[in-house]
Parts: structure tokens; sequence; C-alpha cells
């Protein structure tokens, strides 16, 4: 039998097959994949193999299919290299907040890195713009304009008022969807404007989570109406990066990446050189200083958060 992970909850994993029917399956023992040593071999998302256990109505997991491709970030758990958030995305949406509480643009970019590097369509939507002040909104408008112009669809919603939850539910059409940011910015208040009739269930889980332990962070995937998938995750503190390539790391940035062939130097790392038109295009303006100082702090394996737009 066949189906896609829905839930994980470390031990057991809530399988969807073809026919809709669930299933609760559990691994005999251990599965490697692609060379990651995680914290989790089965992720949600991922399409498994099962067969059911004699005289019972759960299963065994017994494979899983090559992904085509992950979200994944440096594990809590200092003992495992990495914690695979979800398998086989086809959009990854940060959801992120000006305010109440503020997510820092080093957050949203190492989130959008991440995508980068393991080829995931990525897009920033702002939460709470009921909520902001006009400096706020401007605040908002200014990021919303830079991520936009170095090709990020990203615009502002409210799961409040259901201002532009439409345009939303367009971009999510027909797609499994990742939705993930920091605990607090409405993720899942976002999922319920988009489909009310998952408010309950939706809402009791994240809860939950909001208030579980860091190392035991479960996603969750539903079914929505209008006709998409949306993978719920817990709220994540921190997006530390995982098996970070410096050599590569301004390819990540698309920005970055369309002047990489005008810098004096093949290897130019984008820090020190002479005659490199990245530090030259944030000297003009043409790269946001701000943007540049996340590429700086991920170079030198900082996790901290980045204060937006220089402040």
């Amino acid at each position: 039998m066949e189906g896609r992970v829905i839930k994980s909850t470390g031990s057991w994993y809530i399988v969807i097959d073809s026919d809709g029917k669930v299933w609760e399956c559990r691994l005999r023992g251990k599965i490697r994949l692609d060379g990651l040593r995680s914290t989790n071999p089965v992720a949600v998302g991922d399409i498994v193999s099962f067969e059911l256990e004699q005289g019972k109505e759960t299963g065994v997991i017994k494979r899983i299919a090559a992904r085509n491709n992950v979200i994944v970030r440096k594990s809590v758990n200092l003992s495992k290299a990495s914690h695979i958030i979800a398998a086989n995305v086809d959009l990854a949406i940060v959801v992120a907040t000006i305010e109440h509480p503020r997510t820092s643009t080093g957050f949203i970019d190492r989130f959008l890195v991440t995508a980068e590097a393991y080829h995931i369509p990525s897009a920033l939507i702002f939460n709470k713009c009921d909520l902001y002040d006009d400096d706020q909104i401007g605040d908002m408008a200014e990021l919303i304009e830079y991520y936009s112009g170095i090709g990020y669809v990203s615009f502002g919603v409210s799961a409040k008022t259901g201002f532009q939850c439409e345009q939303l539910k367009a971009l999510m059409q027909d797609k499994i969807c990742l939705f993930s940011g920091h605990s607090g910015v409405g993720k899942s208040a976002l999922v319920n404007a988009l489909d009310p009739s998952l408010n309950l269930r939706i809402g009791a889980i994240s809860d939950v989570h909001d208030k579980g332990k860091h190392t035991t962070t479960f996603a969750e995937m539903h079914r929505l109406g209008f006709g998409a998938w949306i993978v719920d995750t817990p709220g994540i503190k921190e997006f530390a990066l995982y098996d970070l390539e410096k050599e590569t790391l301004a390819q990540r940035f698309p920005e970055m990446r369309s002047l990489m062939n005008d810098c004096r130097f093949a290897n130019c790392t984008h820090t020190h050189e002479p005659g490199c038109a990245v530090k030259q295009a944030v000297e003009n303006g043409g790269i946001a200083a701000w943007r540049y100082v996340n590429y700086l702090r991920m170079m030198n394996d900082e996790d901290h958060d980045s204060m937006k737009m220089g402040s």
C-alpha cells in the first residue's frame, strides 16, 4: 500500500492513501535517506509504502520514496545534524509580522536561503495588517517592494479581516504549501481564515505544539477546501541553517546571483575582495544594506537575528 505522510508524532505516522483513507503507521527498524543524519527519518509530505500488521488496523512503513525536495533546518538536538520540516513541497511560505511579534529580516532570509538551496519556490506573506500604524505600514511596504523586486511573491494579509486572503488562496491553488514563521505571527489563524472548517482542529493542534518542547516540533498537513494542501508547522524561534556551503551561499541570494559574473575574481566571496560587483551594488543602493548584513552573518555562522533596514 502507498500513501502520503500527513502527520508525525515522533513514533507514529498518519498516512493518507489514494482513496483518502487514513492509516496509523509506525517504523520498523531505522531508515536513513539521502545521506541526511536527521532527527526524523520520515517527514510530513513523504510518500511511503506500508503494509498492514497482521490482525490489526495499523501499518508498518517499509520504504520511503525518493523526495523531490526537503526543507531542513539545523536540529535543536545537538546530537543530530538536521530536522526535516517537510518533504515534497511545492511552495514554501514565510508568514511574517512587522510587529506583534516582530519578524526580523535575518529569520526571513535564512528561510528563503534554505528554500533556494533545495530549489523550492517561496513567498513572503506579512500577516496582521489590521494592527499596524502608518510607520509600520511603511516598513512593510518597503520590505514588500524589495523582496518583490528580487523575485519573491510578497504581499500583506490579515487573517482577522480577510484582507487579501483571496490573493493568498490563488497563490496556493493546487499546491502543497508550507507555512513557517515565529510563534505568534498567526499561521494557524491564517489557515482558519482560508478554510474555516478546520478551525477547531488546527487551533487545538497548534496550541499544543506552541507550548510543547522545542525538541518535539511536529508538523501536520491539512487538505484545504479550495484545492490546496497546507503543512502547518509549529512556531520556530530560530531558523539555523543546516549544512551551509559558504562557497555557494551568494547563489541563494537572487540579487547577488545576477551580479556574480561581473566580479573581478571567479571565486569572489563578496566580503573583502577588490572589484566585487556585489559590494559595489550595496554601496550604490542596488542591494539593501540590511540584506547584505544578513549574508555576512550567514557567512560567519551567526544565527542571531539582524534588525531590518539597518535599525
